[in-house]
């Protein structure tokens, strides 16, 4: 009687070369498709690993995602050891998810080039509290906002701001600019002491990483106060 295949379970690969692994230490773009394809599938079966069943689900269809596109979930069961229902469901389903996102338009996202941008766009989050709060914005290299981000609540009159979770959440964010923000309940614009130290602080932090703290924005009713505006950034 002859032995079954011997064969490597990914478990027993380096962990460089682990599909899972790799896209960690290395990025989603250095992944082959038959890589990806098992990381979807999670698992092959006996004698044959969860990239191999890839490979060779792949080869039968010209290693060609669109021609694999066109199978069925009823083809993958049949044809193919190791695909249950709930593998092929999960095949078929992020092929389409690829597809959807062919005919999806590209995120339109807002430019700020100037104080009033910052204005218009910060002024519904902070307008109306009756308590202090510190955003800031994200802007990538072309002043597009990428994220938006509540970093503080404080009093009536005052918030706390940590430094280095600005940096941080600026630096996970790949941002190129920040634009600071925080609202005043009563109304008067003119920065505080601790809001000129805070701004200075924040500042002399991101030059480190080469990220410019472009403006900080201080709201009250419908009026606001820029620090680039009034030369004190």
């Amino acid at each position: 009687m002859s032995e079954a295949p011997q064969y490597n379970s990914i478990k027993e690969w380096s962990i460089d070369d682990r599909p899972r692994e790799k896209m960690l230490a290395r990025g989603r773009q250095s992944l082959t498709d038959s890589e990806l394809l098992a990381i979807i599938l999670g698992s092959g079966s006996v004698g044959e690993s969860a990239v191999d069943l890839s490979k060779r689900i792949l080869g039968d269809h010209k290693n060609n995602l669109n021609e694999l596109g066109k199978i069925t979930i009823k083809d993958l069961v049949k044809r193919y050891k190791g695909v249950g229902e709930a593998k092929a469901i999960n095949i078929i389903a992020a092929l389409e998810l690829g597809r959807r996102r062919q005919e999806t338009e590209p995120l339109q996202r807002t430019a700020i080039k100037s104080s009033k941008d910052s204005f218009d766009y910060l002024y519904p989050l902070v307008a109306d509290l009756p308590h202090e709060e510190f955003w800031i914005l994200l802007c990538n290299r072309a002043n597009k906002i990428i994220h938006t981000q509540s970093i503080g609540r404080g009093g009536v009159s005052s918030v706390v701001v940590d430094v280095k979770l600005i940096v941080k959440c600026a630096l996970e964010h790949l941002a190129s600019t920040i634009i600071l923000c925080h609202n005043h309940p009563s109304g008067n614009l003119r920065p505080s002491s601790e809001d000129i130290n805070i701004t200075k602080k924040l500042k002399e932090a991101c030059n480190i990483f080469e990220i410019v703290v472009a403006d900080h924005i201080i709201i009250g009713d419908m009026a606001y106060y820029s620090f680039a505006d009034e030369g004190i950034l």
